[in-house]
């Protein structure tokens, strides 16, 4: 059995391609690659296809992750089907992914930091009109919520 697993952001350029990069390489360090399956998508479809943005990319690249090659896709209601965990980095993404979720789905559609057990209301900020350090601030956010969240799949799904 495979966990699937989507972060959601507003574009899919900033904060869900840090997400995904970063959990990716949390999931390849700990041998799950086979077991666990990573994308990102946004709510919005400004950017499909479009690689992530160059600061987030610059940011993410000076810790170690290349995230150059992932492409920005808009969330769909057939992700609902797929994917075991949708996380939204922020709560009106949330609130988006929310209103699309079927009634009848199983899996977990929350937000990202949350369901990761690092804070309850904790947001990632979107840093794209910020600043570097708002980069930073959002990449370091999401490198406390992966290895919470990898901890938490491994738990549930015996991995």
């Amino acid at each position: 059995m495979t966990v699937h697993v989507l972060f959601v952001c507003l574009g899919n350029i900033c904060r869900s391609p840090t997400a995904h990069g970063l959990f990716q390489h949390h999931v390849d360090q700990a041998g799950l690659a086979q077991q666990i399956a990573v994308d990102s998508a946004g709510t919005g479809d400004w950017h499909i296809g479009h690689q992530p943005d160059a600061r987030a990319q610059a940011t993410a690249l000076d810790k170690g992750y290349d995230i150059s090659h992932l492409r920005a896709r808009q969330v769909t209601s057939a992700d609902f089907a797929v994917y075991d965990y949708i996380l939204g980095m922020d709560q009106q993404n949330v609130s988006d992914l929310q209103a699309m979720c079927p009634s009848d789905y199983t899996g977990v559609c929350g937000l990202f930091l949350a369901v990761a057990g690092v804070g309850s209301g904790l947001e990632v900020p979107d840093p794209y009109y910020g600043s570097q350090q708002q980069f930073e601030q959002a990449l370091a956010l999401v490198e406390n919520g992966v290895s919470g969240l990898l901890g938490r799949i491994q738990k549930e799904h015996g991995l």
